[in-house]
């Protein structure tokens, strides 16, 4: 295994075993010819980044029919207006230029349709990229990447900011990216991103944050490292509660902009929690372990008691668990969801029945699987009639 970026050999430390592609959900005529790949991962002790040894192509991962849209998340949506009211407020004006990188359904960029901004989203799933295009946000179905710059010449040297959410680490070739961003940026221009974050993984045992998309899960030690090697800066850093704990990074070129001290705190942080060296991932492996089995026991115990169990979203973090822990229909009924793309179709790998919420409303289970843990605050408000008939919900992650 070669680390993806220093091309060096690192040892894997985790095989999380046979895994299908998170988002591919499937009808059963096509059970017989489902892609799988070994999903495996190790840490680079150079560059302190933990990363998959392999992963699918990313044509088969964001392809035509990818079933991701971040506007049907209410919290999402409100989480986009913080981020855009914030890149206004500190490093945009009148007449700047701005570029997106993973822009979907364009809820994030939809927030400067109104200002005097230059804007552009990549966007290389087109069953996203449409929805953004018929609410007028300027969309380039196409990934990001250096070949593609020449679509965006007016760009190039000249733009203020480039922002990503849970978007970076889903790109193989970040030196392709890295140099693509030094081409367009201005001289003081930043570069944005949000990220799953290393620690509140590690925190929270949420290994189903590891899957075919998330080729890399970052911490700052990680990012201070990496754009150090391209003479860019690491010059500010916060803590968002997004995907169960995220990170946002602020980049910019070496020297132009002074750096905050919350990068110190925080890289000292995670020099203490052991979070730049491979301790960490071996006690994490552990930590999975542990919890894949208590998840198993627990489950039983609920069969034996007669308990009726199902999924509550359908979302590409439950293929991990389901695959990993081989959880199939034998144990959950159904997982309901309200993406009409997965309604009708069935869960990676495991092939359990995806069906929209009137069967959780209309024949709620005794024990709904929490799936989407990271937005359990909304659904609980939205489903508070599930707990007052006697359901209980139910994670691997505390609730």
């Amino acid at each position: 295994m070669n680390c993806k970026i220093l091309n060096k050999k690192i040892t894997p430390f985790m095989n999380f075993g046979k895994m299908p592609l998170a988002n591919g959900f499937l009808e059963k005529k096509d059970f017989k010819n489902e892609f799988f790949f070994n999903m495996e991962v190790g840490f680079s002790e150079d560059i302190s980044l933990f990363q998959l040894n392999d992963h699918p192509k990313p044509t088969q991962m964001f392809n035509k029919k990818y079933p991701f849209f971040t506007g049907s998340s209410n919290y999402m949506r409100k989480h986009f207006i913080d981020y855009a009211k914030y890149i206004k407020e500190n490093f945009i004006q009148n007449g700047s230029k701005l570029i997106e990188i993973g822009s979907n359904d364009g809820t994030l960029l939809e927030n400067f349709k109104n200002d005097e901004v230059e804007f552009v989203g990549f966007e290389p799933s087109e069953s996203a990229a449409e929805l953004a295009e018929r609410k007028n946000i300027n969309t380039i179905k196409k990934f990001f990447c250096y070949e593609n710059l020449k679509l965006i010449e007016k760009f190039k040297k000249n733009t203020n900011v480039i922002c990503a959410a849970n978007a970076i680490c889903h790109v193989p070739n970040l030196s392709d990216l890295i140099k693509s961003v030094e081409e367009l940026l201005a001289s003081d221009g930043v570069f944005i991103f949000e990220e799953p974050y290393l620690g509140s993984m590690f925190k929270k045992i949420s290994y189903d944050q590891i899957y075919d998309e998330h080729i890399f899960m970052f911490s700052a030690t990680s990012i201070k490292k990496i754009f150090n090697l391209y003479d860019m800066d690491l010059i500010d850093v916060f803590e968002q509660p997004t995907h169960g704990g995220s990170m946002r990074y602020i980049i910019s070129r070496k020297g132009k902009r002074e750096i905050s001290k919350n990068v110190k705190t925080l890289i000292e942080k995670e020099k203490k929690d052991n979070l730049d060296n491979i301790s960490s991932c071996l006690k994490f492996k552990s930590n999975c372990e542990a919890s894949k089995e208590k998840l198993k026991e627990s489950l039983k115990k609920f069969k034996k008691q007669n308990k009726r169990i199902a999924g509550y979203a359908a979302t590409s973090k439950s293929t991990t668990i389901l695959n990993y822990c081989k959880i199939g229909c034998e144990t959950i009924d159904y997982i309901c969801d309200t993406t009409k793309e997965k309604i009708g179709k069935f869960s990676p790998g495991t092939h359990i029945p995806i069906v929209s919420m009137t069967n959780f409303h209309d024949n709620a289970p005794d024990i709904a699987y929490l799936f989407a843990w990271n937005h359990k605050n909304e659904i609980f408000s939205k489903e508070k009639n599930f707990l007052e008939k006697g359901g209980k919900w139910f994670s691997h992650v505390a609730l």
